[in-house]
């Protein structure tokens, strides 16, 4: 979910949004092709930014271009609007769906200010998330301590010079090859996940969990305890923190007798686990 902050669902929609100048702000494309099922959502824009532009609203002024990842991955930039100017291009946009989408982006918008006001309440959302995809409890209170531990982590790097999504990545790489031998997207290929769309976090066993978090938080405190500054210094962290885990999987794969890297996923049939969170 860390991950998903930054995308939510209408209707089997996904539209992406970015938190700028303390608001959510849309992307007017996904919004456009949730409502109007087109699969030309940016000729569609095109056109209705000259219709809008010729009623007097200024598009300039009140349509921002923001990074957000695109098909490929890569941070692209993306027109995109804050709730206010998003409900003004939706009455320009013909569609039955217009009205229940207006209720749903008040209400997403104003989650996070609520979310803001009352951190527990943006926990509980996501432990809501994980229980109706029918994830068992014991998974998922690990699951949320993971994502305090990363967002500590990642807030962590952002004050120490760390600013783009590249070196985010390279970062989180070098804990996950030294703890696992595997970087994301290998991890992702060997439990047989889709690279760009799910989440290996939200497929990983309790132990997988369980060493993710002892890899992260460790790189915190040696982060934090080196006084590590800029890319160079964070990834020699990010390295020593991913061995501790790495040491302490190995010792209990010397006592199990086995391995505790998993092929093992949350991809359900029906609504069922895949014993997820069962070694």
């Amino acid at each position: 979910m860390e991950e998903n902050n930054k995308l939510v669902v209408f209707q089997d929609k996904k539209i992406r949004r970015a938190w700028f100048k303390d608001e959510w702000w849309f992307s007017v494309v996904d919004i456009i092709g949730a409502l109007t099922q087109t699969d030309r959502a940016r000729k569609y824009w095109s056109d209705l930014k000259t219709k809008l532009q010729d009623e007097g609203f200024e598009v300039s002024e009140k349509i921002g271009q923001l990074k957000l990842p695109a098909e490929d991955g890569k941070l692209r930039e993306t027109d995109c609007a804050n709730t206010k100017n998003m409900f003004r291009i939706i009455q320009s946009v013909p569609s039955p769906k217009a009205e229940p989408f207006k209720q749903w982006l008040a209400q997403v918008g104003y989650e996070r200010i609520e979310e803001i006001e009352n951190p527990e309440l943006g926990q509980d959302r996501i432990k809501e998330y994980y229980e109706l995809k029918g994830y068992p409890k014991d998974w998922i209170d690990k699951r949320l301590r993971g994502i305090a531990i990363r967002q500590e982590l990642t807030e962590e790097w952002k004050n120490r010079e760390i600013r783009t999504e590249g070196e985010f990545s390279i970062l989180t790489n070098e804990i996950s090859k030294a703890t696992f031998g595997k970087t994301v997207g290998e991890y992702k290929e060997f439990k047989q996940l889709q690279k760009k769309s799910q989440n290996l976090r939200d497929h990983m066993t309790d132990w997988e969990l369980i060493l993710t978090m002892v890899g992260e938080k460790a790189t915190t405190d040696i982060t934090k305890e080196k006084d590590s500054k800029g890319f160079p210094e964070c990834k020699e962290s990010a390295v020593k923190g991913g061995n501790i885990a790495k040491r302490t999987r190995e010792d209990i794969e010397t006592n199990l007798g086995r391995s505790i890297v998993s092929k093992e996923n949350f991809l359900p049939k029906g609504k069922e686990i895949k014993k997820l969170g069962r070694n």
